[in-house]
């Protein structure tokens, strides 16, 4: 196979913007990318709130727009998506990213707006590992998709389904609908699948993810943030998500969705065959571990423990919106005004990057 390439690099709130601009450049991001087609912005809004290492950061979207731009990509727009438990509209305002689009003039579109963009059905060339059987009325994905770029920007974090999350586990929310949940119990399989779909649809595929601050344990909202001052680039999927998983201290060939990728040629996920420009990371593992937050418990019996069988009363029936119900009200109502708010200020007060996006709230 093929070696890819993925480029990390050390940086500072005094130079982040510019070496985002760095980061392309070793990575590639021109060969990648076709300058002639419209370029998507998929950004990460793990939590609305501006919780650290749970969503994309401000100036990993201004630095990226910043190298899009100076390397003459004209037409990039930005794509949101809705979950259960996010609000985009919410999420784009907390997090500091609508200052950053009117800068920048960056249109934004919603791919749960008919008006923006409508769901059409698709039949990969690829072999579906379970899409097809989790949708067998037909997988749909947003007509705005096909013949564009996409750069995803994930962050480096854990994931208490996947065990971590990045530039793979980013496609799911613009590229499948609100019933996404159902595909939770192969969700290593799914990230395979809309990998392959993705490589037929799209004009090109690059991600930069932000391990400014890096998210230990429950994620992708529930975390530990801790300050570790790195980003990543990559055209590649699977490789970029196998370095930063390395970077926390697993063994990437573990991780299903890195392991199965590799195996099908979608990309590479064995860090040996991977070249890393940059920063010297040989001596970067984490120790990272998931665990659960409580509330994850009940999701991990009903995915994949001895309560699987009733997924479809559960999840594909009314009784979805008491979970769903149940979800925001752990989140939202007592996670974050009793816990995680006071992480998120201690990190805004304390930490370089918590100063820099004081900066981005004055915008």
């Amino acid at each position: 196979m093929t070696r890819s390439k993925v480029a990390v690099l050390k940086t500072t709130p005094a130079t982040v913007l510019q070496d985002y601009a760095r980061l392309a450049e070793l990575a590639g991001m021109e060969q990648a990318l076709s300058k002639n087609a419209t370029t998507i912005l998929k950004d990460n809004i793990s939590w609305h709130f501006p919780f650290p290492s749970a969503n994309t950061t401000p100036w990993q979207l201004e630095g990226t727009i910043m190298a899009l731009k100076n390397a003459g990509y004209k037409d990039v727009t930005a794509v949101q998506n809705k979950t259960v438990v996010t609000d985009a509209f919410k999420g784009e305002d907390l997090n500091r990213y609508v200052p950053i689009f009117k800068k920048y003039q960056i249109p934004v579109l919603f791919n749960f707006r008919d008006a923006d963009m409508r769901w059409v059905p698709i039949r990969p060339k690829a072999k579906m590992h379970v899409l097809d059987r989790i949708f067998p009325e037909g997988i749909r994905i947003p007509d705005y998709f096909a013949g564009k770029n996409i750069v995803h920007l994930p962050t480096v974090k854990c994931h208490i389904y996947s065990t971590t999350t990045g530039a793979m586990k980013n496609a799911f929310g613009g590229l499948l609908n609100t019933k996404r949940h159902y595909t939770h119990s192969w969700i290593h399989r799914t990230l395979v699948d809309l990998l392959a779909i993705q490589k037929e649809i799209h004009a090109g595929v690059f991600a930069f993810m932000d391990g400014t601050t890096v998210g230990n344990g429950p994620g992708p909202r529930t975390m530990f943030p801790v300050v570790k001052d790195y980003i990543l680039a990559s055209a590649d999927q699977t490789a970029i998500d196998a370095v930063a998983a390395k970077m926390m201290g697993f063994d990437p060939m573990s991780i299903e969705f890195i392991r199965v990728a590799h195996q099908d040629g979608l990309g590479v996920g064995d860090p040996r065959e991977i070249e890393i420009v940059g920063a010297d990371i040989s001596n970067e593992s984490w120790g990272f571990k998931v665990g659960n937050n409580g509330a994850s418990m009940f999701g991990n019996l009903a995915w994949f423990g001895p309560l699987k069988f009733a997924q479809k009363l559960f999840f594909h029936t009314p009784m979805v919106h008491a979970f769903i119900f149940a979800s925001e009200a752990y989140h939202d109502y007592y996670r974050w005004p009793l816990k995680d708010r006071a992480t998120f200020e201690h990190w805004r007060a304390t930490t370089q990057w918590g100063g820099m996006f004081q900066q981005y709230e004055k915008m």
